[in-house]
Order: structure tokens, then sequence, then C-alpha cells
């Protein structure tokens, strides 16, 4: 079966399709074939090791030293199950599910096997293979975020990176909950964020968001340009700061600002499992969350595809399809 690699850290040239046995289901495994998987930010950092300040002895000790630890990149997919190893009890062949495997990566592939019990759900019947794909990296994270932070209904929440993967997942997740949401982002995802249902849009090449005067309940930083130094002033009393990405400082800083200030900062992994994927499946089929898919590559373009990852400017989420 074929299988994107690297075997070394860099550019998106270091990837390469090849040849490798296609796995068989052990002991409470299931064999998907892979309809659809994505190129995430975690991707392309796994790949290059461009990481936020602090993180890069972290990263090495995740992603490999000298070369990569997981040669096979790819955090979620969507797919059919081909068939079941013993023990197997729900699922069986023919179902169409979607997945995340997380920091263990190897979803570029045409086939794999995954755990019954792991973060694997069906897939909703509204969505394609290609939306199913892209639920699990932005929408768990942006769910688990903000169940930490308790949001609540009628709370004043703002997106900063409104656009990408996290940040429109996180536009509609707030909604969900009630609350009135602001999103950043550039001009050109003015209108993507306000059909997310944003309540109010900030393009930050004109407006800083730190400097109008408005305060807030809970400020998601999904883009790593808000940390608590720029953003606290902005918080309302009681705030939460959700730092989805931000350096090592800004994260070992955390409890301190929750014991000396009435403001708290939420930081560390947000990863989601089963029940996390089977919420947002029910959110997708009652039409109240949808992932929004930018743009779609096969395999064979796979070097393209991170090389517009890298860019920086995807709107939601990229996919692959084998």
């Amino acid at each position: 079966m074929k299988a994107i690699v690297y075997h070394r850290f860099g550019p998106p040239e270091v990837l390469e399709i090849v040849d490798i046995p296609k796995p068989t289901p052990g002991n409470g495994e299931v064999l998907v074939k892979v309809r659809a998987t994505t190129v995430t930010a975690a991707d392309w950092r796994a790949r290059s090791l461009q990481v936020p300040r602090g993180f890069g002895f972290v990263a090495r000790l995740v992603f490999g030293f000298l070369r990569p630890r997981r040669p096979i990149l790819g955090m979620e997919l969507s797919g059919d199950v081909e068939a079941t190893g013993e023990g197997v009890r729900e699922l069986e062949p023919g179902d169409a599910v979607f997945a995340s495997t997380g920091f263990r990566m190897g979803c570029y592939v045409e086939h794999v096997c995954l755990p019954e019990s792991g973060a694997l759900a069906p897939k909703p019947g509204n969505l394609s293979y290609e939306e199913a794909a892209a639920i699990s990296f932005g929408g768990a994270t942006a769910l688990r975020f903000l169940r930490r932070a308790r949001v609540r209904s009628g709370e004043e929440v703002l997106v900063n990176g409104a656009s990408g993967a996290c940040g429109t997942a996180a536009v509609q997740l707030a909604k969900h909950f009630g609350a009135r949401v602001t999103g950043v982002c550039s001009t050109a995802n003015l209108e993507l964020v306000r059909s997310l249902g944003a309540d109010r849009v900030i393009d930050y090449t004109r407006e800083d968001f730190t400097r109008g005067g408005d305060r807030y309940d809970i400020i998601v930083d999904t883009a790593g340009t808000a940390p608590y130094a720029r953003s606290k002033g902005s918080l309302k009393k009681g705030g939460r700061l959700l730092l989805v990405l931000g350096s090592l400082a800004d994260i070992l800083r955390a409890p301190w600002v929750s014991m000396t200030s009435d403001k708290k900062i939420i930081a560390g992994a947000s990863g989601g499992g089963a029940e996390d994927l089977r919420f947002l499946a029910s959110l997708a089929e009652a039409g109240r969350y949808r992932p929004v898919i930018d743009r779609r590559y096969s395999f064979e373009q796979v070097v393209e595809a991170h090389r517009y990852v890298d860019t920086g400017h995807k709107r939601g989420n990229v996919v692959l399809v084998p």
C-alpha cells in the first residue's frame, strides 16, 4: 500500500511516497481503509521542527533527535472499516468512521489499524469523508479548551486566529454554548468568520483588539499572537485566556497569573478522545458544526499541500486524499 514518509526533518520536499506492507488488525483493532486525512499545523511542526519559543528540546523528545521518531505524519482521518480483529464488538466491515491518532500520527497511509477503544467514532452521515477527516484536530482542541474554561451562555468570547482549523471550530462551538463571539482574522477571511456565526469580526490588519477598549470573558488564542502580556487588559475580572498556541514561558506563567490576579491562563495539550469525537459528530449531524475545508490534494500532491500549509494562510483545513 502507499504511504507518505519522511526520514529527515526539513522542508516539504523531505516527504516521499513509498510502498509498505498492508497491516493486519490485532486483538481489539479495526483495519480502516483511509478515505481522507489532513495536513495540520502539528504535521508542519513535526516535519520542520519549527515550534513555539522554548519548545525546541521538547519537540526533539516528542518527534525525534537525529531523525523522525514516527516517519508517517497525519493526526486525523476518515474512512471505512475493512476488517476487524478478535475482540471487536461494535464495529464491522463497511462502517464509515473518523478518528484521531494524536501525536502517534500515522494517518498518511492507504490503510491503518486502530484500536476500537481509541479516539474513533462513526462518521456523521451528512458530512463528506473530507469533512469528517477534519473534525478531530481543530474541533476536539477547541472543545477541550472551551470546556476547561467552563464557557457559559451569554459570555463574551474573542477568538484570535478565527479562520484556522481550531479557530473556525472555536467560533462555532462557542456559539453553540451560547456565547457572544468576536472573531479576529485577516481582511480576506472576514466573510468566512461571519458565516460561521461570529457576532462581530475584527480585521487585525486594520485594528488591534487589545486597544479597542472592549473586555472579554474568554480570549481564545489559536494564533500565538495574543499572549497574556498583550491581552490581559482585554480580559474582564475572572477572565480566562486560552493559550491554544503559546511559548513555553507563557505556559509556565499560568499558575502565577492564577495566584496573583483575578484572571486565569489555561494552557497545555488538549487532545480529544472518543467521547469528544462523538459529541462533535452529534453537533455535525444536527447542523450546528461543520469543519471548514480550504483545499483538497491527492497523496501525489503532498509536497504542494505542505507548502501551502507552511505559508500560514490556510482557511480551516487542508485535506489529503489517497
